[in-house]
């Protein structure tokens, strides 16, 4: 795997002319229209790179964009990789790796997720301040001690820095940001009632199929990560007549993007270059 990421990372450095991307963002269902913000864009496809896997998810375009975000240089990946696909763990987080060798220290994930906080509404943004992971851990099997410990700390997954640079940003411009517990199940299929509650119960706020996978390599690669979720739907009180709906979710995210787009490029503008070279 190794020799895989260090190929995959080659590749994407000759589309880029070697150029570094300290940050990259992977953009959840329906998010992907952030890219659209990224200047002088070079778009390669993942048919494109080796060894990468291919988007098959609603509202993911399958397209890994570099250029020039709140005047930094970036990483895009417009959509992601899923457990629900038949992806194992290091298919799912197989970019992480490939962007750690590209040179990447900043990871900004953001996904669609069910808002199971009886305060959250649809449209809500939700920095994520921790989680709940239901998934397989990623880190199970051989370690790879080139990038990381056997055993990385999870005290604190995501970036506290950046967090208050987040609320700090969206309370100048009179933004309403929402921070709870982010938890992952595997999907595909959505939650019973049952299940929302449960999760409610154990101390999850949003609810989702994605995201901690990236989030536990990027930390176990030293990487600073910060996270949002769009609430694309309230997971508390269902009429008799409600159904879950893929289509919905992905309005709902799409409708967000504008103010997510503002907040990422707003705090990217913010962070100091990185003294770690890649590796």
């Amino acid at each position: 795997m190794l020799t895989k990421y260090k190929e995959t990372a080659a590749y994407i450095s000759r589309r880029i002319h070697g150029e570094t991307p300290e940050t990259a963002i992977i953009l959840g269902s329906g998010l992907g229209l952030l890219a659209d913000k990224i200047e002088q864009p070079i778009v390669i496809p993942y048919t494109e790179i080796p060894h990468f896997m291919h988007s098959t998810a609603m509202g993911h375009r399958g397209n890994l964009i570099f250029g020039t975000l709140g005047g930094k240089k970036v990483l895009a990946m417009q959509g992601r990789f899923h457990y629900y696909e038949g992806y194992g763990m290091q298919e799912v987080t197989y970019p992480v790796r490939v962007m750690y060798f590209l040179g990447v220290r900043n990871l900004f994930v953001s996904n669609a997720a069910g808002g199971v906080n009886f305060n959250y509404r649809i449209g809500d943004l939700m920095i994520i301040r921790d989680h709940i992971n239901l998934l397989p851990n990623p880190l199970i099997g051989k370690n790879i001690d080139e990038i990381g410990l056997r055993f990385p700390d999870m005290t604190r997954p995501y970036d506290l820095p950046l967090i208050a640079a987040a609320e700090a940003i969206a309370a100048a411009a009179g933004i309403r940001l929402q921070k709870g517990v982010y938890l992952a199940g595997s999907g595909p299929s959505y939650e019973t009632p049952a299940e929302y509650a449960f999760f409610r119960m154990i101390g999850a706020d949003a609810v989702g199929m994605s995201t901690i996978p990236e989030v536990i390599v990027a930390r176990h690669a030293g990487m600073r990560v910060f996270g949002m979720s769009v609430i694309t739907n309230e997971a508390c009180e269902f009429p008799p007549d409600y159904v879950n709906s893929g289509d919905d979710v992905i309005k709902a995210a799409a409708a967000a993007t504008e103010t997510m787009s503002f907040l990422f490029t707003k705090i990217i503008e913010q962070i100091a270059p990185s003294p770690v070279h890649c590796a």
